[in-house]
């Protein structure tokens, strides 16, 4: 489940000197994808991530569904879930037992979609323009900060949709996680009671805060 929320994490995420020169190019393809997240009243997708081994073999696939709505989202595959209001956060297994924890707005570690509402990649990333040929403008985002599971993030931008619609994970196992989104919506009516956890919906769940 936390790969689940690290992947996401990365779309709608090396030793690299903090004082590098981001693409100008790049900047403003991500000005624009955060301008317009900022704009959208509720968002509604299903993804999908496959994750090879660093012989490009395949580990495994994932399928699952996203809604966000301002610094709020859900995320749902299989019988697990994780709610987040946007102060605290919901991991439930799927089973007998909730995770609560409180937002930590900021933690270098990982990408969450209240970063993808913001310029996060200024602060976190070095990024470059990879290539804008066929429907995507593909970028290359390395962190800055050596304490992130992972080493390298290519995200592609839609070009119709001025969306992350796919991104290509590098882990420091060079395993390669592979996500995309489908079926997007971004007129999406989601009630604020979707990203709040309600114990009774789900009856003898332990709840565990952290």
């Amino acid at each position: 489940m936390k790969k689940i929320y690290a992947v996401f994490l990365l779309t709608i995420g090396f030793a690299v000197s903090i004082y590098a020169q981001n693409d100008p190019k790049a900047k403003k393809i991500l000005d624009g994808v955060s301008a317009k997240l900022n704009t959208l009243k509720g968002v509604s997708a299903n993804f999908a991530y496959t994750t090879k081994d660093r012989k490009n073999e395949l580990q495994g696939s994932v399928k699952g569904l996203i809604n966000i709505k301002g610094e709020q989202y859900y995320i749902k595959q299989g019988s697990t879930e994780i709610f987040c209001n946007g102060a605290k956060t919901w991991n439930y297994n799927g089973e007998n037992e909730v995770t609560v924890t409180d937002v930590d707005k900021d933690d270098t570690k990982t990408l969450t979609p209240q970063k993808l509402l913001s310029n996060f990649y200024d602060k976190d990333f070095t990024y470059t323009l990879v290539s804008s040929a066929g429907n995507y403008h593909e970028i290359k985002m390395i962190p800055s900060d050596q304490r992130k599971n992972f080493k390298q993030v290519n995200v592609f931008v839609d070009k119709t949709k001025n969306l992350i619609t796919k991104a290509r994970v590098i882990d420091k196992s060079d395993n390669i996680i592979e996500f995309t989104l489908s079926n997007i919506k971004t007129n999406a009516v989601i009630a604020d009671n979707k990203f709040v956890f309600d114990p009774s919906k789900h009856p003898g769940v332990e709840v565990i805060s952290e």
